[in-house]
């Protein structure tokens, strides 16, 4: 029966289920009010629930939720900050160093081939949550762009975000 569900074509499909946690909801970088912050509540959560990998003084690292790639990477001050120049210098410290370390990391880990890293400061230039400083880390392999971000706007990530927070948290430093 051709055009079945289930019968073979030319198309090679992609399931990736976990997305529609995103897709239901309201994406558009306006957090719900009862929720707060995310950032500022995920320091309080268990690490594996937070999906924190690393906490500094000032600052922690943990994974994005709807990430670019897999490993990709947020390096938040603890202080409820939304600007870069608003940061003390001790936060600014330690965010680069977490960041630094965590390319290490990603590279041993993962091997990735190189990495994206930015600041999107307010909503205007791309801040999903303009009210917190996060810096992104996301590592990139020489193979990971293809057509299918651009035509489709979807990401296949192969690793799960539970799995890549124990695999980075295990080989971060002590």
């Amino acid at each position: 029966m051709d055009g079945a569900v289930g019968v073979p074509d030319a198309y090679q499909r992609l399931w990736v289920p976990h997305r529609m946690a995103y897709i239901q909801t309201n994406h558009t970088g306006d957090e719900p009010e009862d929720e707060g912050c995310p950032f500022c509540r995920a320091p309080s959560l268990p690490d594996d629930e937070a999906l924190i990998v690393a906490r500094g003084e000032h600052a922690f690292v943990l994974l994005n939720l709807f990430p670019y790639n897999s490993g990709h990477l947020l390096v938040c001050p603890y202080r409820h900050v939304p600007l870069y120049d608003e940061a003390t210098d001790d936060e600014v410290r330690e965010i680069a160093a977490l960041t630094q370390t965590a390319m290490r990391v990603l590279r041993a880990d993962s091997r990735c081939d190189g990495f994206n890293i930015g600041l999107n400061q307010g909503r205007v230039a791309g801040a999903g949550v303009a009210d917190h400083l996060h810096q992104h880390v996301v590592p990139r392999w020489a193979s990971d762009a293809n057509f299918f971000p651009i035509i489709a706007e979807t990401k296949a990530l192969p690793v799960l975000l539970g799995d890549t927070r124990a695999s980075l948290a295990a080989a971060w430093p002590r």
